[in-house]
């Protein structure tokens, strides 16, 4: 990646506008790769979209405009509090390959770890080949399958389950 171009952030309540932005971009383009909807999304108020950035939620951005995105969602429940889910991973379409999505990720995980995660997990749409690929070159495994974990236009998607350690 070439870090002149892109740089990667923790971004905060003061980013709402760009956390909007580049969300509803990923929603709108990529409809099958989530469960939340564009047209859920695009109705809720800047609070909303606040409340959703209480957790870890960074950034990769060309000078002003953000082009990619990733969360962590650390689970509740003291037994469980060792573990996250990544979750609204998405590069803009022009700059997939150049390496965003690995700093994206890479970041994330160093988050993680300053949180004392041991285990991440995501959820990835199984029709999403390239995505499973790159998740397993990060060093995500497979761990399971949830059939008709998406309904998208009266059509079930299943979701593979994957995860890695990293403590």
């Amino acid at each position: 990646m070439d870090g002149s171009i892109v740089t990667i952030r923790r971004i905060g309540v003061d980013d709402v506008a760009a956390f909007r932005r580049i969300r509803l971009e990923a929603l709108r383009e990529e409809p099958l790769a989530y469960a939340s909807s564009y047209e859920d999304s695009v109705v809720l108020t800047d609070e909303d979209w606040r409340s959703r950035m209480r957790e870890p939620v960074l950034a990769a951005f060309r000078g002003d405009e953000p082009v990619g995105l990733a969360g962590l969602v650390r689970q509740g429940p003291s037994k469980m509090a060792h573990r996250a889910s990544i979750v609204m991973v998405y590069v803009r379409k022009s700059l997939r390959g150049t390496g965003v999505a690995d700093g994206l990720i890479d970041a994330v995980i160093e988050e993680a770890r300053a949180m004392g995660i041991v285990q991440l997990e995501l959820a990835v749409t199984a029709e999403n080949r390239s995505a499973v690929r790159f998740y397993e070159r990060k060093g995500f495994a497979e761990i399971g399958r949830v059939p008709g974990a998406l309904m998208h236009e009266g059509r079930e998607i299943d979701d593979l389950m994957m995860a890695r350690r990293i403590g």
